[in-house]
């Protein structure tokens, strides 16, 4: 009797999703990413019972007509990939083909869309992995996916969930970098039918920071510009007058995607090393355009890790820079 067997697609699409999809603010990421790539510029986001009970993203995208909703759910189906090349050179937020099918397979999933050429919409019905119904709908231009019961039927992955106020948490965290990358995108932010924040389109980074946060910060914030021969680099460094205890307020971004990187954490230590005292760290909004093909961003199936082919090149010239536009500031070091 044969001990290997293939594993049923449902199956497999619960195992994906267990790759990327570990929490609610994991799937607010994946659904925002997609909703990006469709071209949209305001995005709704509505969150009930922290994320655990239902999330819901509507956008006003591309929308998709009815055999590309269907698709959209099978496994390794995408829009953003043709060849292998093409896994070298990602320009988008989103292109794994498991991210729609690996949610549904652990939640009640609906959603609904509508190109803007067809005047009628598509609506998919999935609760756990199982297609339930199909049908044509009148809907607005775009899309609105619908998640409910997350991990209900896996209760083991659901006890692993954090206190409610944590996993909030992550959602909101999550939603301040995608508003930061996009402050050109308008966005609306509602837990349990309370709006937590509603960001109008913004005409440059700065705006946007100041809708986010408070206006000392501000104050406190320096820019930084520069383009390299193989990267360029923009964003601001706080000045050494308002510092933070923790790294929290490092926003670090990989053409326009938020990923965490060791080696860009340690170069803003490294640049602030000569003025900042041992435990305070700057607050950085730090944006670096690299060609896609000199980043490799599927290191982590969340895409939030990435690996640089010119890594030594990028640490070296930004200490430089930070030192540089540090000392051009004239401030004296004072914690706060």
């Amino acid at each position: 009797m044969a001990k290997i067997k293939v594993l049923s697609e449902n199956i497999a699409n619960m195992i994906a999703a267990g790759e990327i999809i570990d929490r609610p603010a994991s799937v607010v990421k994946e659904l925002v990413e997609n909703s990006l790539d469709s071209g949209s510029d305001h995005i709704e986001i509505q969150v009930k019972g922290y994320g655990k009970e239902e999330i819901s993203i509507i956008d006003n995208g591309h929308g998709m007509g009815y055999h590309d909703a269907l698709l959209a759910f099978e496994r390794h189906a995408t829009s953003k990939i043709r060849e292998a090349s093409d896994l070298e050179k990602i320009h988008t937020l989103g292109f794994r083909g498991e991210a729609l099918p690996s949610i549904a397979s652990v939640s009640a999933l609906i959603l609904t869309t509508r190109e803007k050429e067809a005047e009628i919409g598509t609506r998919i019905v999935i609760n756990g992995g199982k297609l339930l119904k199909v049908s044509e709908i009148g809907a607005p231009m775009g899309t609105t996916v619908k998640v409910s019961s997350l991990f209900k039927n896996i209760p083991a992955r659901r006890k692993f969930l954090k206190s409610n106020p944590v996993e909030f948490h992550h959602i909101a965290q999550i939603l301040q970098q995608m508003a930061l990358s996009y402050f050109q995108n308008s966005f609306t932010f509602s837990h349990n039918g309370r709006k937590i924040w509603h960001l109008q389109k913004a005409s440059s980074l700065k705006e946007r920071i100041q809708q986010l946060f408070d206006h000392e910060m501000i104050e406190h914030l320096l820019e930084i510009e520069e383009n390299f021969e193989s990267f360029q680099i923009y964003g601001y460094i706080s000045n050494v007058t308002f510092m933070k205890p923790n790294r929290t307020f490092q926003y670090l971004f990989v053409n326009q995607r938020a990923i965490r990187n060791q080696l860009l954490l340690k170069a803003i230590t490294e640049g602030y090393r000569h003025i900042a005292p041992q435990g305070q760290y700057p607050v950085c909004f730090l944006f670096l355009t690299i060609p896609p093909e000199k980043v490799d961003v599927n290191v982590h199936p969340s895409k939030t890790e990435v690996k640089f082919l010119n890594h030594q090149e990028i640490f070296t010239r930004m200490v430089n820079l930070f030192k540089d536009r540090l000392s051009h500031a004239h401030q004296l070091p004072h914690i706060t």
